[in-house]
């Protein structure tokens, strides 16, 4: 095990933040998770019999959900029902010890809870209080119901994904949300950092749907200054050609991308058409994408006739851009992820060893860590409140009227 994955010597960037995740189906319990991967004590709070959706989405082993063993790791669980007096009493007194509070109700929920930021801030003047939701705060949609599903449809992302002549394809996984969960854990620090400055905390209004437009880039300022609209271009691209998948002769894929002029040229003379690198439209990305038809031809059909292994050493030698297209049984085995330990082992006390995606990135200083893999439903909430003051006997007055 790397490193990365196991430091002891090590103290952890966030160690000593505290944060609060209240959230569901999944950027900000994302967010969380990133936060805790680098020493956050995240506090995950569930329903008590409505616990966070994600741990019964996906395939199971033994009744126990994968994806929560990702999305739940390096989080504490308890369970409060911040519908009961108790629960957000309990709540309040969560938050003034804490440094951060995830969560993803419609607006107005917590505010019909006694628990908007006028409550909170009071009890913490330095609390940063990160609301994700699908369509922000204000606005004529903000009380709308919505997923991450319609931030890829409403951004622009799916009518430009897809071939030509194919509806809009949106995409088989969570892209928006998890764009969201990045976005809120850069929002969270960013609002910290001020925190450092001024002392006071402050509210993050995260709205799922702006995120992925900012990845995708400049089509606004596009449309703005030349009405231009991208179509759907398959696999294809508007700005370089050739960039396209092509197929092996054993029936595999490679993904072939020549945004630099350079490796444009070495991709023809490994190809043997170095012919093409003469014509006038050759010289600049956005002219080769408009012949992109004879360019996938000339790298498709010399790919066509050689393995993947052939053409992934041919492009290596020629110092060419090429991946294979890989699935998730490629991806568990490629070197140049075990080398990163990209796919890192996790011991965990239900299922044994789980391999999961590690930390998003390597501090030569104080890098993070996977401590443990998602807990069971309310596995710390006796822990957690014990450590907050609670008395045995306010746990049985909280578990009598059903707040945990």
């Amino acid at each position: 095990m790397s490193t990365q994955t196991s430091s002891p010597t090590h103290t952890p960037p966030l160690t000593g933040l505290r944060v609060l995740d209240l959230a569901t189906l999944f950027a900000g319990p994302l967010a969380a998770t990133f936060l805790g991967d680098f020493g956050a004590d995240v506090i995950k709070i569930e329903h008590p019999t409505k616990p966070d959706p994600s741990r019964g989405h996906g395939p199971a082993k033994d009744g126990i959900g994968l994806w929560w063993k990702h999305l739940g790791r390096n989080k504490r669980t308890i369970t409060l029902d911040l519908s009961k007096p108790g629960g957000q009493s309990t709540l309040r007194r969560l938050a003034a010890d804490a440094d951060v509070v995830i969560e993803n109700f419609r607006p107005g929920t917590l505010e019909k809870w006694d628990l908007g930021w006028p409550e909170l801030s009071a009890a913490n003047p330095r609390l940063i209080l990160t609301r994700v939701t699908a369509f922000g705060q204000f606005g004529p949609y903000a009380h709308r119901p919505g997923f991450g599903t319609l931030a890829e449809a409403m951004s622009g992302f799916a009518a430009i994904t897809g071939e030509p002549d194919a509806p809009p394809t949106l995409p088989p996984f969570g892209l928006a949300d998890s764009i969201a969960g990045l976005a809120t854990a850069y929002a969270v620090l960013t609002a910290l950092a001020a925190r450092d400055r001024t002392g006071a905390g402050q509210v993050v209004d995260m709205a799922i749907i702006e995120p992925i437009l900012t990845v995708l880039g400049p089509h606004p300022i596009w449309y703005d200054q030349l009405g231009h609209v991208q179509p759907r271009t398959g696999n294809r691209s508007q700005n370089n050609a050739p960039r396209n998948t092509y197929r092996t002769a054993d029936g595999s894929w490679v993904a072939v991308s020549t945004s630099a002029q350079s490796i444009a040229e070495r991709v023809m003379r490994l190809v043997g058409r170095p012919d093409l690198i003469d014509e006038p439209w050759f010289a600049t990305g956005a002219d080769r994408a408009r012949h992109a038809d004879v360019l996938d031809e000339a790298v498709g059909s010399w790919i066509a006739e050689r393995s993947r292994d052939e053409v992934l050493a041919a492009f290596e030698k020629a110092e060419a851009a090429v991946a294979p297209i890989q699935d998730v049984r490629d991806v568990m085995t490629d070197p140049q992820y075990a080398a990163l330990d990209t796919i890192t082992t996790v011991d965990d006390p239900d299922l044994g060893a789980l391999r999961m995606q590690n930390v998003l990135f390597r501090l030569s200083a104080t890098p993070g860590s996977i401590r443990w893999a998602g807990r069971p439903h309310g596995a710390d909430t006796e822990e957690v409140l014990s450590e907050l003051g609670l008395t045995p006997a306010e746990l049985a007055a909280l578990r009598a009227e059903g707040a945990l």
